[in-house]
């Protein structure tokens, strides 16, 4: 049996359950939802009795007759996979609504594309939707929970001990927590049946897809861009599909927890809507069983670390959020001589950029975005780069040089 190990979103759970009678998980299949949910409700004392619509007959029941379903199944309820019958959820709403009970229904959820709009619907006002990810780095080493998420004005005390090895060996094994187990299963077995059981038949089941050799063609060209600027026509024309059926795949994608779009930063709102997104995976794990990087040496060496290192440390930013309730602002920044800066964290206002660098030692003509930013925007605060370091140093009073092991 696998130990089980204290996820940051613990203390959301239980507070959120005092408020709503109705709690949302949402996040990718296997990152760990079904385990939180039944650890909390064991540690919190309430109990909740776990079914699941993975199951074609409860399936069935579901779809068919929710009433009778609900009645079968009282609450305190735990419901893995809602979206495979939204049949549930007005049948649920009329249940909150009669015993006016705090944390009755805790739903968990691993495809966004219909259910959100089914849940904002039926469940508005009455349910706390929180997102998951894999394990941060953090969790799997089980560092004591800090309740604020990482910032680049926090205050740092600790160097990193890991090796660049040591890094490249977790950005492969992914964080996934099957794989965090020890001993660590077999990662390309994990990894292939996770392709093929989880990516391939979920999505496939939303959206025709005439040829399933084009779909996975169309994902693995979508993980060898992690990292880098979205060109829609290009990855449409090298997968030979239309641009609009890459828009669909792309959202899919996104609506099971896979990637994520970030978007632009400009003071004009209306133009972070029309310029390009990046893309990232947010498992490099996945990313790298796709694309074929799978030993940490030649990995660290190759043509895809820098794109595999950034695709590691945007994930850990986005779960120090995340896990922790909060959605947060992030975007990146490009101006039209393309000067860049990979992440831009908005807190209060104010701008704190973020480079993330494959390189040990970094110097201010390493950084011409951050550089540029602080001059030209009087709301620009603490900057960090996140490199390939050991020891975190800085370069001013207001740019930082840490090491990936500080976000947590």
């Amino acid at each position: 049996m696998s130990q089980y190990k204290k996820r940051y979103l613990e203390d959301q759970i239980l507070k959120l359950s005092k408020s709503f009678p109705i709690l949302l998980l949402t996040g990718a299949r296997q990152v760990g939802k079904t385990t939180l949910l039944q650890h909390m409700s064991e540690k919190s004392g309430l109990k909740h009795q776990y079914i699941s619509l993975d199951e074609f007959e409860i399936r069935s029941l579901a779809k068919r007759d929710p009433g009778m379903f609900l009645k079968q199944y009282p609450a305190p309820l735990i419901i893995d996979e809602i979206q495979y019958a939204p049949e549930l959820l007005p049948y649920i709403k009329a249940e909150v609504d009669r015993n006016k009970k705090k944390g009755s229904y805790w739903l968990t959820g691993s495809q966004q594309f219909y259910l959100m709009k089914n849940v904002s619907e039926s469940l508005a006002g009455r349910v706390a939707i929180l997102k998951m990810l894999g394990l941060s780095s953090a969790e799997e080493k089980e560092i004591i929970y800090q309740k604020q998420p990482w910032s680049p004005d926090q205050k740092i005390t600790n160097n990193n001990s890991e090796t660049i090895t040591e890094i490249f060996k977790r950005i492969i094994q992914g964080s996934f927590p099957a794989v965090s187990n020890k001993p660590t299963p077999p990662l390309d077995a994990f990894y292939g049946s996770y392709v093929q059981t989880y990516i391939d038949r979920d999505l496939r089941d939303l959206v025709k897809v005439s040829s399933l050799s084009s779909f996975d063609k169309f994902i693995r060209l979508c993980a060898a861009r992690t990292a880098t600027m979205l060109n829609l026509s290009d990855l449409a024309r090298d997968s030979d599909i239309t641009v609009n059926t890459a828009k669909e795949w792309l959202s899919l994608l996104e609506s099971a927890g896979q990637i994520y779009l970030l978007r632009p930063y400009y003071q004009n709102l209306s133009k972070r809507l029309v310029k390009a997104p990046k893309l990232y995976f947010l498992d490099t794990g996945l990313v790298s069983y796709l694309t074929g990087w799978r030993n940490p040496i030649s990995t660290s060496r190759g043509a895809f670390a820098g794109q595999l290192f950034e695709s590691y440390v945007f994930s850990e930013i986005f779960k120090s959020y995340l896990h922790r309730g909060v959605e947060p602002r992030l975007y990146y920044y490009r101006t039209k001589e393309k000067v860049e800066i990979d992440i831009i964290i908005e807190k209060n206002g104010v701008l704190m950029p973020v480079e993330i660098k494959l390189s040990s030692r970094v110097q201010e003509s390493d950084i011409p975005g951050i550089l540029k930013l602080q001059k030209e925007h009087k709301n620009c605060g603490q900057s960090v780069v996140i490199a390939l370091t050991r020891q975190n140093y800085a370069i001013s009073d207001n740019i930082k040089v840490l090491s990936s092991s500080v976000i947590l």
